[in-house]
Order: C-alpha cells, then sequence, then structure tokens
C-alpha cells in the first residue's frame, strides 16, 4: 500500500515541482514529471531525515516541503538534459 501512497504523492509533488521550477519546463513529457514527483518523495524523505526530521502526530509540513523543492530541482535537470524544443527546423 506505500507504493501507491508514493506514486500518488510522486504525482502531486511532480506537479506542484513543476510550477514551482523556475523559467519554463512545459518542455518535457507527464511521464516525466510524475518520474521527477516520486524521485522528489523519496530524495526529499531522506534530505529531511539526514537534517533530523523525525515526523510530527499530524501533518508533517516540512517535509512534503523538502519533497516539492527536491521535485523542483529534478524537473530543472530533466528539463535540461531532455526537454523538447518547440521550435521546428526544416
Amino acid at each position: 500500500m506505500e507504493i501507491i501512497g508514493v506514486i500518488v504523492a510522486g504525482v502531486i509533488i511532480g506537479l506542484l515541482g513543476k510550477w514551482v521550477a523556475p523559467g519554463d519546463k512545459d518542455n518535457i513529457p507527464i511521464w516525466l514529471t510524475i518520474l521527477c514527483g516520486v524521485g522528489g518523495v523519496i530524495i526529499g524523505w531522506f534530505v529531511y531525515t539526514a537534517f533530523g526530521g523525525n515526523g510530527s502526530d499530524g501533518i508533517d509540513w516540512i517535509r512534503w516541503i523538502v519533497a516539492i523543492a527536491c521535485a523542483a530541482v529534478l524537473v530543472v535537470i530533466a528539463s535540461s538534459v531532455t526537454g523538447r524544443t518547440r521550435a521546428r527546423t526544416r
């Protein structure tokens, strides 16, 4: 059940990361955005725990903010490496 939660969170975090990322990042496909979101959730959790985060009783907003920041960085990297150009060359 956790894997489904990570995928659902990855979709949401990936889209938020794409929205937060600087510049025009609409040139990567949606599947890559979701993959960046899942990576952001996983990497964000490791970063959060590495700096002493241990969760809270309610919603742990700091962990989700770190996940969004990690997803935004992954979206920027993915866009730089594999981004499609919109201009047509003849």
